[in-house]
């Protein structure tokens, strides 16, 4: 009656398991008429050199972006996105029940917060001068209800383990256990295959040996070993929905970018780990507690601009 347009804003971006990702394929797997020809966009600080320091990356940036809203609007991508999300509904409420199950069932156990806290570097990043926020809310938090979501996000990508972008995927692709039902789904639904590359590129990121180094900080064997073994579970899974014999193996060129850049990641993650591993110790001179904390910030740093995605 006032003439008065309702726009919802659907928050997400960053790290995959904060609902990030490629901001072309986002858009195009939305739901048919939510984006409407508009795309407002926030950019991180630590993304802007990234994307717009260089004019030919900056225009293919924008490029992108701007050809995914405006291909949104066509008619056979919105009659795409209708058709495909009611066909695939049911599949997507099996993955999300069977997969939340297995997430908080981890997030649940007892001791999980102090554990979580021991095998990442979430200490000594809430000691870095970024962000615009605290860690944590409060000085004495002790539950994963005091943890803000990029802090627990970035150091699970610390220890390269990148919890939150995959744990749980794989039980519950098991549950469904229709290999070809879901390859029809990756194949056919554009927010399906989108959430399935998002996954893949992640786990592009983990490392089992080095996250290895990292969960044997806390003496916690069931812990670490459920969150090894949802890792292959889940990794199995997205591959062979994929069709892939290794991660981002069908990207010809963000996997050969990534692969290129984890060698030198691997060096300053190998060397965080052992830093921990004195510094967990304990028994330390303050000079030396001191300098190996420096030593974690400066690799943690290094991690993130090797990583990307991490927050």
């Amino acid at each position: 009656d006032n003439d008065i347009d309702l726009v919802l804003m659907h928050g997400r971006g960053g790290a995959v398991g904060r609902g990030g990702g490629p901001a072309n394929r986002a858009v195009l797997s939305q739901p048919a008429g939510s984006v409407n020809g508009r795309f407002k966009l926030t950019e991180q600080g630590e993304v802007i050199f990234a994307r717009y320091g260089n004019p030919t990356l900056a225009r293919r940036h924008v490029e992108s972006v701007a050809g995914a809203t405006l291909l949104s609007l066509a008619p056979s991508v919105e009659l795409l996105n209708t058709e495909t999300t009611e066909r695939y509904a049911a599949l997507a409420a099996e993955l999300d029940a069977a997969s939340r199950e297995r997430y908080l069932d981890l997030l649940h156990t007892e001791g999980f917060a102090t554990w979580f806290s021991t095998v990442t570097p979430l200490a000594e990043v809430g000691l870095m001068p970024i962000g615009s926020r605290p860690a944590k809310r409060g000085l004495g938090a002790q539950s994963l209800d005091d943890l803000r979501a990029i802090p627990w996000i970035f150091s699970w990508s610390q220890a390269r383990v990148n919890l939150a972008a995959w744990y749980g995927l794989g039980t519950a692709c098991e549950q469904v256990g229709d290999l070809g039902r879901l390859r029809a789904a990756y194949a056919e639904w554009p927010l399906f295959t989108t959430f399935i590359d998002n996954v893949e590129m992640s786990l592009s990121k983990v490392d089992e040996r080095i996250a290895r180094l990292y969960l044997a900080l806390a003496e916690r064997d069931d812990l670490a070993s459920k969150v090894l073994d949802e890792m292959e579970l889940t990794r199995r899974w997205v591959l062979a929905i994929a069709g892939d014999d290794w991660p981002l193996q069908h990207r010809r060129v963000l996997g050969p970018v990534i692969r290129m850049r984890l060698p030198f990641v691997n060096v300053l993650s190998v060397t965080q780990a052992l830093a921990l591993r004195r510094l967990r110790a304990g028994e330390l001179a303050p000079e030396e507690r001191d300098a190996l904390t420096y030593l974690i910030l400066c690799t943690v740093s290094g991690v993130a601009a090797g990583l990307q995605n991490t927050g």
